[in-house]
């Protein structure tokens, strides 16, 4: 394997504005050195969706030899990527023969399975719009896969603070204590004092624990809760004790808590983002929106690391990374997209 100089001399360097190759992506991958980059994002062209000037993935006769394709990349990604670094995955699916293929989820599981990649999320993209729809016997598609990988179970880098929203906060009304959604603890106290499930040595030490939780929220240390009593409340976990923690919990001390974060909560697994094309461009219409990045750089590469786009397109997750002072590597096979990139983003100067 020869490296790449111009890559090497890139990660080495203090330069923030992103390094855009030309070329196939699993040949420009093989001259990277391993564990050289700290976040991977992209979207590979979907597989038999659209044709290419450069040929290339996604024009392959079976989506078999797709999978087996873009795995071949996936592969040497993984070789890249640092022990604390992310992949996210965007991917497509198709129709062939009246049956959606299910290829990104084949994708995913032969990555768990073949190539010891771990799925932490699998985020549906709902676009809101799809494309036109003429079919009569099928709901309209307008969600995509959107996965998240690692290469550890744990230490991994992900900065949870960058990417949650602000919590509201508690306030104290005619001298009580109300949470950020409103939660007295009047209502705790009653249920607990009427139980008939709670022993007395119970009862006093939730209204002693309550009691407790309420004065970390005056203080600002928590911004809300939720209690949980037995049989009182509904509960969502499981009922055994050696599968929930919560469920001892509530056998052995008749209650607990939920406690909700000061800083505010973090986005969940189905992210509302409509495919606009931002730019009125006049070709590659492959819409990869640039906040289907934000949380993905903001989380998962440190303010010193690298994100690298091996499809990188129009260098939509470039543009981003640098948006949030991150250095970037981008590659695609078309010449004509890198230096659509190069233009949007200000480079003019082709390596």
């Amino acid at each position: 394997m020869t490296e790449n100089f111009e890559i090497n001399e890139y990660l080495e360097s203090t330069e923030k504005l992103p390094l855009f190759l030309v070329g196939d992506s699993l040949a420009v991958l093989k001259t990277f050195q391993a564990n050289s980059v700290d976040c991977i994002i992209t979207s590979p062209p979907y597989w038999g969706q659209r044709e290419y000037s450069n040929e290339g993935i996604g024009l392959e006769e079976k989506p078999e030899y797709f999978i087996s394709n873009l795995l071949d990349i996936i592969k040497e990604l993984y070789r890249v990527l640092k022990p604390t670094g992310s992949f996210w995955l965007n991917l497509g699916d198709t129709y062939g023969n009246k049956s959606l293929q299910g290829i990104p989820w084949r994708v995913a599981i032969k990555m768990i399975d073949d190539q010891n990649w771990i799925l932490r999320n699998s985020v549906i993209w709902n676009k809101h719009k799809g494309g036109l729809h003429s079919s009569a016997d099928r709901l309209r598609n307008v969600h995509e896969n959107f996965f998240h990988f690692v290469k550890k179970a744990k230490g991994y880098y992900y900065d949870a603070n960058s990417i949650r929203t602000k919590p509201r906060e508690a306030t104290i009304k005619n001298g009580s204590v109300v949470s950020a959604t409103g939660v007295t603890g009047i209502r705790y106290k009653r249920q607990i004092e009427l139980s008939t499930s709670l022993s007395d040595i119970e009862k006093e030490n939730a209204l002693f624990q309550l009691n407790f939780v309420l004065e970390r929220i005056s203080k600002g240390e928590i911004s809300d809760f939720r209690m949980i009593i037995r049989n009182q409340q509904r509960t969502t976990h499981s009922d055994s004790m050696k599968v929930s923690g919560r469920a001892k919990e509530l056998v052995e001390k008749g209650f607990y808590f939920l406690m909700y974060n000061p800083n505010g909560t973090l986005p969940n697994d189905v992210w509302d983002i409509v495919p606009e094309d931002t730019q009125k461009r006049e070709k590659h219409f492959a819409a990869f929106p640039e906040d289907l990045c934000r949380i993905p750089i903001l989380a998962t590469c440190p303010k010193d690391g690298v994100v690298l786009d091996p499809f990188c397109g129009t260098g939509t997750s470039n543009k981003v990374a640098l948006h949030f002072d991150r250095k970037s590597i981008g590659i695609d096979l078309s010449l004509e997209y890198i230096e659509l990139a190069q233009n949007r983003i200000g480079i003019y100067e082709l390596v």
